[in-house]
């Protein structure tokens, strides 16, 4: 694409000042100055660590033939410029008008909200393959085109490269792509210029505020979400969080509700929750999941009314959702048969995402069972939420073992101090610190009789742990195995 042509579908009137050849052809865009090829745009973007601006000359150096930016020191000779007032504001349109309005031919469906996103789009992704669909899949664990399996990096990519993965899944006839969209894509404009089918919302409670800084800002970069949906999409929302209602405020969409205890256009009701499963009612319809849980309540109803809202019979989709197991490192389950030990990988690491699992383990646990929880909390993410979640797990658990996470540039042991600052003298009598994860597992294993169960929250399908600015390998569900004797 000729780069004038790029440029013809900015606003008339919009202010572009453009140096050097707009005739010539350009291959790509690229945010990434180390990641340019000979005949690609660098767009230089403002972000909240770094500014673009400042690796112009490098991207220069890699071959970049022309510069979207909003100012330029110095026009070096044999590359334009392409000068507008806001990069953000603008790109995701551009590079949707650049890979030819991917998401146009296919019906691309995002899930938003603090916990269950990526539960709700590997079902989505799981049933409609299932179903004989080829489908794509933009998620916290994985991206997949079909059977093909490409790693993440982030919840939701970045806007250049989203929607080159979405033409990709476009030119390999991919005909459903369901995806998850993080606050922060909305907010730093990540999703602009894409097309949405449906816009799903599964709940929204504290985290990200180290980002948002308040709540407020929090549920309005969701809402946003909404706000910008066409007339001829769907959102469906959870209709027990009062936040559901907030989300279709102002949407265009055909607006829809799931829920287990308001009035809903879906309607979930729980007959049984076992270690085995769940036995659901939604609307009129019976069966039986392998889910466990109230949260995965909340998860099937609102796969099942998604998958309705985009056509699909209620039958079939609960013939093949009751088979299905959802996504790896959520509740994630690792049993020793001869001590009936189980231990349970899970990726909360928000308060209510530990309350929730916790909360179902005690439901559905031996009468015997001691629970074990090991915890930690991130660094260089929101500090707020660290004492409550040392507190949630103390309420819910018989004993705790508080330990690193991710700790990035962070020093873990202060990131321990302050959750154990949430906790009083009885929740200290059944709480243990050992900063070393490793060690940690390793004595939740040793401290546990027959029949217990040993939660390990917080990292979930992660198979490194972040420490300093480098990632050492680290498997949860593998260390846990080990310790256990099952490898």
């Amino acid at each position: 694409m000729k780069i004038k042509k790029l440029f013809d579908i900015l606003p008339v009137g919009f202010e572009v000042k453009i140096v050097g050849n707009d005739s010539i052809d350009i291959t790509g865009i690229s945010l990434d100055s180390r990641k340019i090829e000979r005949g690609y745009i660098y767009a230089a973007l403002k972000g909240t660590l770094s500014d673009g601006h400042n690796y112009i000359d490098k991207a220069i150096e890699n071959g970049a033939i022309c510069i979207l930016c909003e100012k330029v020191d110095e026009v070096r000779s044999g590359v334009t410029y392409i000068i507008i007032n806001d990069v953000r504001t603008y790109l995701g349109d551009l590079v949707n008008h650049f890979y030819d309005h991917a998401s146009d031919s296919l019906k691309l469906v995002g899930v938003t909200g603090t916990n269950g996103k990526t539960t709700v789009s590997t079902l989505l992704f799981q049933l409609f393959a299932a179903f004989g669909y080829k489908c794509g899949l933009i998620s916290t664990v994985e991206n997949r085109i079909g059977d093909e399996v490409i790693p993440a990096t982030h919840t939701t990519p970045d806007v250049v490269n989203l929607h080159k993965l979405i033409a990709q899944m476009r030119d390999e006839k991919c005909e459903y792509i369901f995806m998850e969209v993080s606050s922060h894509a909305v907010d730093q404009k990540r999703i602009a210029g894409l097309k949405f089918e449906g816009a799903l919302f599964t709940n929204i409670t504290h985290d990200h505020l180290d980002y948002h800084l308040t709540m407020k800002n929090y549920i309005a970069a969701k809402k946003k979400f909404f706000d910008d949906l066409l007339s001829d999409a769907f959102a469906l929302v959870n209709n027990d969080d009062k936040n559901g209602s907030v989300m279709l405020q102002n949407t265009k969409a055909k607006k829809l509700t799931f829920g287990l205890r308001t009035m809903s256009d879906y309607k979930v009701k729980i007959i049984e929750s076992s270690v085995q499963g769940l036995h659901l009612k939604i609307n009129d319809r019976e069966a039986y999941f392998r889910l466990i849980g109230e949260f995965n309540a909340y998860n099937l109803a609102l796969v099942y009314g998604a998958a309705r809202e985009l056509g699909m019979e209620s039958d079939d989709i609960l013939a093949v959702l009751s088979g299905l197991r959802g996504a790896e490192g959520r509740f994630d389950q690792v049993v020793d048969k001869n001590t009936g030990k189980c231990g349970i990988i899970d990726y909360a690491h928000t308060p209510d995402a530990l309350e929730n699992v916790l909360e179902t383990i005690k439901k559905v646990k031996n009468i015997k069972s001691q629970i074990i929880t090991v915890v930690g909390c991130g660094g260089d993410r929101d500090a707020t939420k660290r004492p409550i979640m040392a507190k949630v797990a103390c309420t819910w658990s018989d004993k705790v073992i508080l330990t690193s996470d991710n700790p990035r540039s962070e020093d873990p042991d202060a990131i321990i101090d302050e959750m154990e600052a949430g906790l009083d003298i009885e929740d200290k009598k059944k709480m243990i610190r050992i900063t070393d994860r490793q060690q940690a597992i390793k004595t939740a294993v040793m401290i546990s009789n027959n029949d217990d169960i040993l939660l390990i929250a917080g990292k979930g399908h992660e198979t490194y742990q972040e420490i300093k600015g480098e990632k050492f390998p680290f498997d949860d569900k593998k260390i846990l195995k080990e310790f256990l004797g099952l490898d």
